[in-house]
C-alpha cells in the first residue's frame, strides 16, 4: 500500500493485522475513526433515479480503483483521522456524471479516468446536527444532508498524475491519500457515511473482484439492481 501527501513520491508503510497502525514518517501512528459524539445512527434512503428527495443536497460520490482494484482514499485536513472517497456538489442543473469528473479532477488532479458503472439510485446519509450547523452556516443553506449519485471510475494514469492541490480551482480538502480495500474504507469513514459506503461498495463488487480488473465498460442497462447484490 502506499500513501502520499500533496503529490509528493507515495511512500510504502505495512497494514499490521490487529490494529493496522501504519508506519510511515508522513503519518499519524496510527488511524483515528472520527465519530461525532452526538451524532445518531444514520438512515439510509434509496431515492427514486430520476430525483433525489427534497432537503437534501445534490452530491457526487467517487470510487476511484487502480488495475489491483484498490480503492483511492484520502484524509481530510479539517476533520484528523477521517478518511473518504472523493466527493462534491452538483452544480445547478448540472448531469452528476460531469458532475464527477469535475470534482475529481478538483480534488485530486486526476483526469485519467474512465466511468465503469454508476449506482442508478441517489443515496442519502443526514449531518450529524453540528455538522449540520457548521455546514449551513458555511454554505448559507438548510439542508438535513446529502444526496449521492455514485460512479465507480477506473484509473488509467501514473499515480505521478495524482495531485492532491487539484487543479488549482478550489482549496485542498486533502492532506494525505492510499489505495484501499473496500474493508478499510468503510473501517476509516466517518461514522455517518458509513452505511452509504456500504451500500455503495456492495453495489460495486462484483466490478472489484480479482479477476475484474481488465474489464471493459458496461451500459447502466447492464447493471444489476441493489437486490441482486443483497446477502
Amino acid at each position: 500500500m502506499v500513501v502520499a501527501s500533496f503529490g509528493r513520491r507515495p511512500a510504502l508503510f505495512i497494514w499490521p493485522a490487529i490494529n493496522r497502525s501504519l508506519v510511515s514518517p508522513t503519518c499519524p501512528p496510527r488511524f483515528v475513526r472520527f465519530a461525532s459524539p452526538s451524532a445518531k445512527p444514520s438512515k439510509l434512503v434509496a431515492a427514486s433515479m430520476e430525483n433525489p428527495p427534497p432537503g437534501y443536497r445534490r452530491n457526487v460520490g467517487i470510487c476511484l480503483v487502480n488495475p489491483e482494484n484498490k480503492i483511492f482514499s484520502a484524509s481530510r485536513l479539517d476533520i484528523p483521522g477521517a478518511w473518504q472517497m472523493p466527493q462534491g456538489g452538483v452544480d445547478g442543473e448540472e448531469d452528476p456524471r460531469v458532475a464527477a469528473f469535475r470534482e475529481l479532477k478538483e480534488e485530486t488532479g486526476v483526469t485519467s479516468a474512465e466511468i465503469l458503472v454508476e449506482v442508478p439510485y441517489w443515496l442519502t446519509y443526514d449531518f450529524p446536527p453540528e455538522v449540520r450547523e457548521k455546514l449551513n452556516k458555511q454554505w448559507g443553506t438548510d439542508w438535513k444532508g446529502q444526496a449521492q449519485k455514485w460512479f465507480l471510475f477506473r484509473f488509467t494514469g501514473k499515480e505521478e498524475e495524482i495531485n492532491l492541490s487539484g487543479d488549482g480551482s478550489e482549496k485542498p480538502e486533502f492532506g494525505e491519500w492510499t489505495w484501499m480495500t473496500p474493508e478499510q474504507v468503510i473501517e476509516l469513514a466517518v461514522e455517518f457515511k458509513k452505511p452509504v459506503y456500504e451500500q455503495v461498495l456492495q453495489f460495486f463488487k462484483p466490478h472489484l473482484q480479482p479477476d475484474s480488473a481488465s474489464q471493459k465498460k458496461i451500459t447502466s442497462g447492464d447493471q444489476p439492481s441493489f437486490g441482486d447484490l443483497t446477502p
